[in-house]
C-alpha cells in the first residue's frame, strides 16, 4: 500500500508542477478566458485528456520499440513553433475594437488540441520522467499505474481548470488597456515559446 501511496503522491506533485508551470497550454488557458470568458479557457484547460492518449500510447511504444526518437521529437517542435508564432502575432495585432468577443465563436478546445499535439512538453515529459515511472508502477500492480495517471491528470488539468476561473472572473476587473495590453503580452510569450521548440527542434535534429 505504502508504494500504491508513492506512486499516488508522484502524480500529484508532477500533474500540479506541470500544470501551473508556464508553456503554451497555461498561456492559452489565460489567454482564452480573458477573451471568452472561463468556460472557453476550461475547454483548453481540459484539452490533454483528449490529445494524452494518443501522445501517451505512442510514446510508450517509442520507449519499448525504439532507440532513437529525438526526430520525431524534433519534427513536433518545429510544427509546435511555427504553429505559436502564428498564435503569438494574432495576439500582438489584437486591437481595441478586437475585444469584444463574447459572440464569436471561440474554438477554444480544437486550440488546445492542436497546441497540446504540437507542443513537445508532454513527448519529453512521458519519455524522460512519466514512462519510465508508469512501467516502475506497473510492476508493482496495474493498480499503482492508474493510481499515477490519475493523481497526474487531476493535478495538471485541475490547476489549468482553477486557473482559468480566476482569470475569467476577473475580467470585468480590467479595463479595456489593461485587458490589450495583457493579450498583446500573451503574444510575446507565444512568440518567446515558439524560438525556444524552434531551437529545441534543431538541437534534437543535429
Amino acid at each position: 500500500m505504502s508504494l500504491i501511496n508513492e506512486f499516488l503522491i508522484s502524480g500529484i506533485l508532477l500533474g500540479f508542477a506541470s500544470g501551473i508551470s508556464p508553456g503554451p497550454l497555461l498561456t492559452m488557458t489565460i489567454s482564452e478566458s480573458l477573451k471568452h470568458g472561463s468556460r472557453a479557457g476550461i475547454k483548453v484547460a481540459v484539452s490533454p485528456f483528449i490529445t494524452d492518449i494518443l501522445i501517451v500510447s505512442m510514446i510508450l511504444l517509442f520507449l519499448l520499440k525504439f532507440e532513437n526518437y529525438d526526430p520525431a521529437i524534433a519534427m513536433i517542435s518545429l510544427g509546435g513553433s511555427f504553429y505559436l508564432i502564428y498564435l503569438g502575432i494574432s495576439s500582438l495585432r489584437t486591437k481595441s475594437s478586437d475585444l469584444d468577443l463574447e459572440t464569436k465563436k471561440s474554438d477554444s478546445l480544437k486550440k488546445g488540441i492542436i497546441v497540446n499535439f504540437l507542443s513537445p512538453h508532454p513527448y519529453l515529459f512521458w519519455i524522460a520522467i512519466g514512462g519510465p515511472i508508469l512501467f516502475k508502477a506497473q510492476d508493482t500492480s496495474i493498480f499503482s499505474a492508474i493510481l499515477f495517471v490519475i493523481g497526474f491528470y487531476a493535478l495538471l488539468v485541475g490547476s489549468k481548470i482553477t486557473i482559468a476561473m480566476l482569470v475569467g472572473r476577473s475580467r470585468g476587473f480590467l479595463k479595456s488597456n489593461y485587458y490589450l495590453y495583457t493579450i498583446r503580452s500573451l503574444g510575446l510569450v507565444y512568440v518567446v515559446f515558439a524560438f525556444y521548440f524552434l531551437k529545441q527542434g534543431l538541437e534534437l535534429l543535429n
